[in-house]
C-alpha cells in the first residue's frame, strides 16, 4: 500500500495503445494547439492594436482569449509529449502545477463569461447607463477582482487536494491531473469529505453564475423583441449570439463531463468527453466570436494586411 509521501509520479490515462496511433494523435494535438494559439493570439493582438475595439466587450474578450490560451496550454502540451515519447507519467510536482493552473483557468473562464453576460445585459437593457456602469475603470476593477479572487481559490483547492494521504495507487483515470481523480486515490475519509465540501461550494458558486447568465439572457431577449427595427434586432443578436454560443459550449461540455451517468462510463468515453471539455472550447472560441462580428473581422483583416505589407 502506497501513500502520498512515497508517490513521486502519477500515471495518466493514455489516448492510444499502438505507437502508430500515438504519433497520429501527436500531430492531431499539435494542429489543434497551433490553431488555438493562432486564433486566440490574433484576437488578442487585434483588440490591443485597434483603438476602435477598446470597449468593455472587447476588453473582456481579450481576457477570455488569455484564459483560453492558458487553459489549453495547461493540458494539451503534456498530452502531446506523452504521445510523442510513449509515456503516461507526470511528476508529483508537475501534477500539482497542472491541477492548479487548470482549475485556475477554468474558474476564471466561467466567472469571466458571467461578467460578459452582465456587459451584454447592460449594453442592451440599460444602454443609457452603459458608460457609467461599465466605464474603463469599472472594467479594470472587475477584471482585477476576477483574477485576484480566482488565484487564492485555486491555491486553496490545490493545497487541500495534495495534502490528502493517497493509498489507492498512482494511476489517474484522466489524461491530465484533475481534482476528482486525485480524490479517488485518497485513503482518508475525513480529508476526502473536506475537499468534497469545497467542491460543493464551487458547484453552488457555478450554479449562481449560471442563474445570473440565464436571468441576463431572459432580460436581453425580452428587450430585443421590443426593438421595432429588424436592423436593430439583428445587431443586438449579433452582439449576444457569439457569447451565448461560447457559454453553451462551455457549460454543456462541463455538464457531460461531470454529470454523465456512471452506467454509461467507460475509459474511452471518459477520455473523449474530457478531451472535448478541456480542449475544444479554447480552440473554437475564436472562430465563434469572429464569425458574426464584423468589427472583429475588419480588425483581423487590417492586422493581416499590416503583417503582409511589412513582410514585403
Amino acid at each position: 500500500m502506497s501513500n502520498s509521501s512515497s508517490i513521486t509520479q502519477f500515471l495518466l490515462l493514455p489516448f492510444a495503445d499502438t505507437r502508430e496511433l500515438q504519433l497520429l494523435l501527436f500531430w492531431l494535438f499539435l494542429g489543434i494547439y497551433l490553431v488555438a494559439l493562432l486564433g486566440n493570439g490574433l484576437i488578442i493582438t487585434a483588440i490591443a492594436c485597434d483603438h476602435r475595439l477598446h470597449t468593455p466587450m472587447y476588453f473582456f474578450l481579450l481576457n477570455l482569449s488569455l484564459v483560453d490560451l492558458g487553459s489549453i496550454s495547461t493540458t494539451l502540451p503534456k498530452a502531446m509529449a506523452n504521445s510523442l515519447w510513449d509515456t503516461t507519467a507526470i511528476s508529483y510536482l508537475g501534477c500539482a502545477v497542472q491541477l492548479f493552473f487548470f482549475f485556475f483557468f477554468v474558474s476564471a473562464e466561467y466567472f469571466l463569461l458571467t461578467v460578459m453576460a452582465y456587459d451584454r445585459y447592460v449594453a442592451i437593457c440599460k444602454p443609457l447607463h452603459y458608460g457609467t456602469l461599465l466605464g474603463s475603470r469599472a472594467c479594470v476593477h472587475m477584471a482585477a477582482a476576477l483574477w485576484g479572487s480566482v488565484f487564492p481559490y485555486a491555491v486553496l483547492h490545490t493545497a487541500n487536494t495534495f495534502s490528502l494521504p493517497l493509498c489507492q495507487g498512482n494511476a489517474l483515470d484522466q489524461f491530465f491531473c484533475e481534482i476528482p481523480h486525485i480524490l479517488n486515490l485518497s485513503c482518508s475519509h475525513s480529508d476526502y469529505l473536506r475537499e468534497a465540501g469545497l467542491l460543493v461550494v464551487s458547484v453552488l458558486l457555478a450554479f449562481g453564475c449560471f442563474a445570473f447568465i440565464l436571468f441576463s439572457y431572459v432580460q436581453i431577449f425580452r428587450a430585443v423583441l421590443r426593438i421595432p427595427s429588424e436592423h436593430g434586432k439583428h445587431r443586438a443578436f449579433s452582439m449576444c449570439l457569439p457569447h451565448l454560443a461560447v457559454v453553451s459550449l462551455f457549460i454543456s461540455t462541463g455538464m457531460v463531463e461531470y454529470l454523465k451517468p456512471p452506467s454509461i462510463s467507460s475509459p474511452s468515453l471518459n477520455l473523449l468527453v474530457s478531451f472535448v471539455y478541456s480542449v475544444v472550447p479554447p480552440a473554437v472560441n475564436p472562430v465563434i466570436y469572429s464569425m458574426r462580428n464584423q468589427e472583429l473581422k475588419d480588425a483581423l483583416r487590417k492586422l493581416a494586411q499590416y503583417m503582409l505589407f511589412h513582410q514585403q
